[in-house]
């Protein structure tokens, strides 16, 4: 859907590289400027042949070039590649691609049309825009992680960086707009997403209740207080999600499970002094996961199991992206299936070729920056 599309991504870590990876996926063109040491999620934590996991899970698809920003030669060819672009995504806190004239002023005057996404933490104005930061920090502030709470209503420290993921999104779905605008006006246009604010807004439904009723986690009964919309432990010690919402659902599940007398309960609450919210905790405890993972494939009540990551590539619905899909976990599985598209570049890997083709670089002058250790 985008082929012809070039965009030159200036992002590290996760949330910059997942949006351009995103855009990769649909065809576009993504150069991904490193510095000279490669992005630093090459070498982070757990690494995948040599390659730090968290880099090579949000980079296939793209092509690597290495510049030292800090340089003149550095600057002058990552303007040259802009200015060929159609896009550009950054990641640096505010200021700082002003700082190597890069920012959108000094792009655009290169090319006009130019669309320029600056993804933030907390955008450019107030006291925050400066502060380093992180996914736990964005989830913190926005209100979402005082929503993932334990029993004794402490927040539970999540395991995987959903502000990051949903930031990158965001980015992701500006440019794309941006792109379309610029198709229709012949205007480029410059975007800072924070990503505190990308949280804060699916932060809706809570602050509305909130305001209404004082209640301050969101639709109460979409919060396990209900015994037809819950998680349920099952005989070995796994659990279950059962979400039957609508009356027709839990019906199928009552009539299923043999107990049409539960029909009636369905908005019960999930309290140890609801007689029919014990029953159906010991139901589930009955059986075992599996046997109720095979109960909801058979009845249509909204039942699926609580997944580990290592059973994602046993489950029905992610056997045929596991086997066929070209990407880093069908490759670990099947070995025959490496190509360009499906596993992420070596750092600097394009480097030569693209300031050749795209910002005329001689071929005497990338010898000389490599030696100055420009790139």
């Amino acid at each position: 859907m985008l082929k012809g599309i070039r965009i030159i991504d200036f992002s590290n870590y996760l949330p910059g590289p997942y949006a351009s990876m995103r855009l990769a996926e649909m065809g576009a063109e993504v150069i991904k400027v490193e510095p000279v040491n490669g992005d630093p999620g090459r070498h982070l934590d757990v690494k995948i042949e040599g390659t730090g996991a968290v880099f090579v899970a949000n980079n296939r698809g793209k092509k690597s070039i290495t510049l030292d920003l800090k340089r003149e030669d550095g600057r002058d060819a990552a303007l040259k590649l802009i200015a060929e672009s159609d896009a550009v995504l950054e990641s640096f806190r505010p200021g700082v691609m002003k700082k190597f004239g890069l920012d959108y002023e000094s792009a655009k005057k290169l090319k006009p049309e130019l669309v320029y996404c600056s993804l933030t933490g907390y955008g450019e104005i107030g006291g925050n825009r400066n502060l380093g930061s992180h996914d736990l920090n964005y989830m913190a502030v926005s209100g979402v992680l005082a929503q993932l709470k334990d029993r004794n209503r402490r927040p539970v420290h999540p395991a995987i960086t959903m502000a990051d993921y949903m930031g990158g999104m965001a980015a992701s779905e500006r440019i794309l707009a941006a792109l379309l605008s610029c198709k229709h006006s012949g205007k480029g246009s410059y975007h800072c997403i924070s990503i505190a604010e990308v949280m804060a807004s699916i932060m809706g439904n809570h602050l509305l209740i909130e305001n209404e009723t004082g209640y301050s986690n969101g639709v109460s009964i979409l919060n396990g207080d209900i015994i037809a919309y819950s998680i349920y432990e099952t005989g070995d010690k796994r659990f279950m999600a059962l979400a039957a919402l609508e009356s027709k659902f839990w019906v199928n599940f009552c009539k299923a499970a043999g107990r049409e007398d539960w029909i009636e309960a369905q908005f019960s609450k999930t309290n140890s002094d609801n007689p029919i919210f014990m029953e159906v905790t010991e139901l589930f405890k009955s059986r075992t996961m599996s046997e109720w993972s095979e109960f909801g494939q058979t009845v249509d009540c909204c039942l699926t199991p609580i997944l580990e990551t290592e059973e994602l590539k046993g489950f029905p619905l992610f056997k045929r992206t596991f086997e066929k899909k070209l990407s880093y976990p069908a490759i670990k599985m099947h070995g025959d299936l490496r190509t360009e598209a499906s596993f992420p570049p070596k750092k600097g890997e394009h480097t030569e070729k693209l300031l050749t083709e795209i910002a005329g670089i001689t071929a005497e002058k990338i010898k000389m920056m490599r030696k100055e250790k420009v790139l």
